[in-house]
């Protein structure tokens, strides 16, 4: 079964723990050279952050790509002359709950009818868009298409509320039980506290 394979790949992950500014952190390298970082809130347990990286074909090391959590910032620029994106454009981000995948997209003025909101199964992925032609994005679950588990329509709803719509997921049984296991074994990893860590690697 594919989400019993996922088990397997994390539990065979080269893992090191962090405890750091309340959050345990997770970095996790796998066989194929690809890395995963992960962030949990130390009293809740819930995840705060996730995101991934690998070498190019080349062996150059890439940038993070963030799977949950705050989109990363560009640093910022030191020539006024260069094109910044609009700070009042959409923005786009993960925050999951214990029970629910949930995608927030802040900076849309438009009221909860403007928008549409479905599944495209055989593209494995959510698709959102407006009436009024002003917004669209597709993106899948990851989650999801690691376990090679269904889309369910039913798990699907939004909510819009102060320029904000929250796309939320029902995380199916499968995953919830896929999540607490992980939880057990990151747990067990033996977390260098804050004051513990040598300067020179971090």
């Amino acid at each position: 079964m594919a989400v019993q394979n996922w088990i397997d790949v994390l539990k065979s992950s080269q893992k090191t723990a962090l405890i750091q500014d309340g959050k345990r952190k997770i970095h996790y390298l796998f066989k194929d050279g690809k890395e995963m970082a992960e962030e949990y809130d130390l009293k809740t347990d819930e995840l705060i952050s996730r995101k991934w990286r690998q070498k190019s074909t080349l062996g150059v090391q890439g940038v993070w790509q963030v799977e949950v959590g705050e989109p990363m910032n560009s640093p910022p620029a030191l020539n006024p002359d260069v094109i910044k994106e609009n700070c009042s454009n959409p923005v786009f981000m993960r925050k999951d709950t214990k029970s629910s995948f949930q995608w927030r997209i802040r900076n849309l003025p438009y009221t909860k009818d403007v928008f549409s909101v479905y599944l495209e199964p055989s593209e494995r992925c959510i698709i959102i868009k407006t009436t009024n032609k002003k917004y669209y994005k597709k993106f899948s679950v990851p989650d999801l298409d690691r376990s090679e588990l269904p889309l369910d329509g039913s798990a699907l709803s939004y909510a819009h509320a102060n320029n904000t719509l929250i796309v939320c997921y029902q995380k199916p049984r499968e995953i919830l039980t896929l999540e607490q296991e992980l939880l057990k074994e990151v747990k067990k990893l033996k977390g260098t506290g804050e004051g513990d860590v040598d300067c020179t690697t971090q």
